[in-house]
């Protein structure tokens, strides 16, 4: 007898706990959708800083190429005329430019792969997001059935 009854109570609190999740599923779904919504915004916001920040290290990169190009021109000019010291300090100038670009170059591939990893993350929020509005029209269809 006392297992008959302990096996109600259990049976009892069973169908509590599912009427209850059935009530608070659509609550607990229509949140979910609102969380991952807002990760979804800002990944993108995160992925658009880090477009912009690489393309600001890209102009960097070709302003000291640019700027490596035109000393070496000067360096040569300056051999051919006679002007060694001119030379060295172009020559100092060319290797302290050289090392900036090394870091421009180093930050744009840091970027790269920043926004390949934020590209990945941002569509495969969205993808939850569709499942997880499909899962809430299904509820939604189930509830009103």
């Amino acid at each position: 007898m006392f297992k008959t009854v302990l096996t109600i109570f259990r049976g009892g609190v069973a169908a509590a706990e599912e009427e209850l999740q059935d009530r608070t599923a659509l609550v607990v779904l229509d949140q979910q959708m609102r969380d991952a919504a807002a990760a979804v915004d800002r990944s993108k916001r995160t992925l658009a800083l880090a477009i912009a920040g690489d393309a600001q290290e890209g102009r960097r990169l070709e302003a000291t190429n640019a700027r490596i190009a035109d000393l070496e021109v000067r360096a040569s000019a300056a051999l051919e005329g006679g002007r060694e010291d001119l030379a060295r300090e172009a020559a100092q100038a060319i290797a302290n430019l050289e090392a900036e670009r090394d870091a421009a170059m180093t930050a744009r591939t840091l970027f790269a792969t920043e926004i390949t990893r934020l590209k990945r993350h941002v569509a495969n929020a969205e993808a939850r997001i569709a499942e997880l509005d499909r899962g809430r029209r299904l509820a939604r269809a189930s509830e009103a059935v």
